[in-house]
């Protein structure tokens, strides 16, 4: 198993996932995808997370924020979360995890807590 099939492996095993993708950021094109849910169009979610990163870059870049750096971006839906953690490590690839979870199941800071643990050990 290669690095990034066992990331979103590890990334589908917390509580709530439904899905799971390493996308990169410039092409907003998924590395790989794991999804739990059939009908779950990962590829779309990792393109739209894409441009959700990029704006955020954006607006920290144009106001005094610009020396923050993006640990998370959480967006909440009515059933559903949608985490996305930039990779601090691969700042050069600019790569990120998306991390789509129920929002009945799922604990927004073991998420977060799971994801920096995966992000540790990624090597891509």
């Amino acid at each position: 198993m290669n690095a990034v099939d066992r990331a979103l492996k590890d990334a589908m095993a917390i509580e709530g996932a439904l899905g799971a993708a390493l996308v990169d950021l410039e092409s907003g094109m998924a590395l790989g995808t794991r999804s739990a849910v059939p009908g779950l169009d990962l590829a779309l979610a990792a393109a739209s997370h894409a441009d959700i990163v990029r704006v955020t870059h954006r607006t920290l870049d144009a106001t005094d924020l610009g020396t923050e750096v993006i640990e998370s971006i959480l967006t909440s839906l009515t059933t559903q979360y949608h985490l996305v953690r930039p990779l601090a490590r691969t700042r050069g690839s600019r790569l990120f995890l998306s991390l789509v979870l129920d929002r009945n199941r799922a604990n927004i800071a073991m998420a977060h807590h799971h994801l920096r643990r995966i992000e540790a050990e990624l090597d891509v």
